[in-house]
């Protein structure tokens, strides 16, 4: 009886060093990719709310303490509620258009149609090519004189149109443009999606004699939710930190009309040495991205808990 004690309790201490043993191996393995994320990104978002605390140009290493004074200057600042305001413009149009557009094209790349494989290369085109030349490319193309955009527009009667220097259709032109760019890249992952679905349940919807709506609605769209909700919080998040095209097409201009949050945090930083105010600006960013990616995975949470599409 003692030997069978014994026995037991050297298995369980086995147990225990294989288990410890396998705990340092993973956790080896972890550890350099753990570093790299405190260094590249936890550190940042702390340091920022750090210094969105002090009133500092960047440069000098000198720093005056200030506590939430950044923070009650902000939200009393004009511009920053109209960049916000644009930045919430960009989010919407980047959910309700950009990401049914995506799916739109996805579709028709399963449609049995002919020409699909250069449907596919002219979809995806845009999102290859790097933002600076699309911006470069578009500002030629609104230009008001030889414009390609303008001349469409006079072959109609009508007066060429200063999109990028007009406060009332610059916003519009700019949209335009990041929908243009950025719908390709969630019909890829509408795309992907979409080839994980089995052919076996649509065979056994045809069988069943639905039709290719009522396969859509109830076969391919519940499947497509996780897609939905991954494409939301990339859409939000991207939008909340857009800056590349608005800088370069307009440079928030003209008169703020596309001022976002991102080029306004970098004339604050590096226009006008205002590290702290800048920071500030960064700080709220991800609070306001935090809060709308939370929010989402509540909403999803619920779905799954109450089976709703699925």
């Amino acid at each position: 009886m003692k030997r069978v004690i014994q026995t037991d309790t050297t298995i369980n201490l086995d147990i225990k060093k294989n288990n410890r043993k396998k705990t340092k191996a993973i956790l080896l393995f972890v550890l350099p990719a753990l570093l790299v994320y405190s260094v590249f990104i936890l550190y940042p978002i702390f340091a920022t709310f750090n210094y969105s605390m002090y009133n500092w140009n960047g440069v000098q290493a000198q720093k005056t303490f200030i506590g939430l004074e950044n923070y009650t200057t902000l939200f009393s600042d004009s511009t920053f509620w109209q960049a916000l305001k644009n930045n919430m413009l960009l989010v919407l149009v980047s959910v309700f258009i950009q990401i049914p557009l995506g799916l739109v094209m996805a579709l028709v790349l399963f449609s049995p149609i002919m020409g699909k494989k250069w449907l596919n290369v002219i979809y995806f085109l845009p999102y290859l090519m790097s933002t600076v030349a699309i911006g470069l490319l578009w500002i030629f193309m609104y230009d008001p004189i030889n414009g390609p955009v303008n001349q469409i527009v006079q072959m109609f009667g009508f007066n060429a149109i200063p999109w990028l220097a007009d406060k009332n259709t610059a916003m519009l032109a700019v949209l335009l443009v990041i929908v243009w760019q950025f719908s390709p890249f969630y019909m890829i992952l509408f795309k992907a999606a979409m080839v994980g679905i089995p052919d076996e349940l649509y065979e056994a919807a045809s069988i069943d004699g639905a039709s290719g709506t009522q396969r859509f609605f109830y076969i391919t769209l519940p499947a497509l939710i996780p897609t939905f909700v991954t494409s939301s919080i990339l859409a939000i998040v991207g939008s909340l930190k857009a800056f590349d095209i608005f800088y370069i097409m307009t440079g928030g201009g003209p008169g703020g009309a596309t001022e976002i949050l991102g080029t306004y945090m970098y004339k604050q930083g590096f226009i006008h040495f205002s590290m702290g105010y800048a920071s500030t600006i960064a700080a709220v960013m991800f609070l306001i991205a935090f809060v709308c990616v939370i929010i989402i995975q509540i909403i999803e949470h619920q779905r799954k808990k109450r089976g709703l599409f699925t």
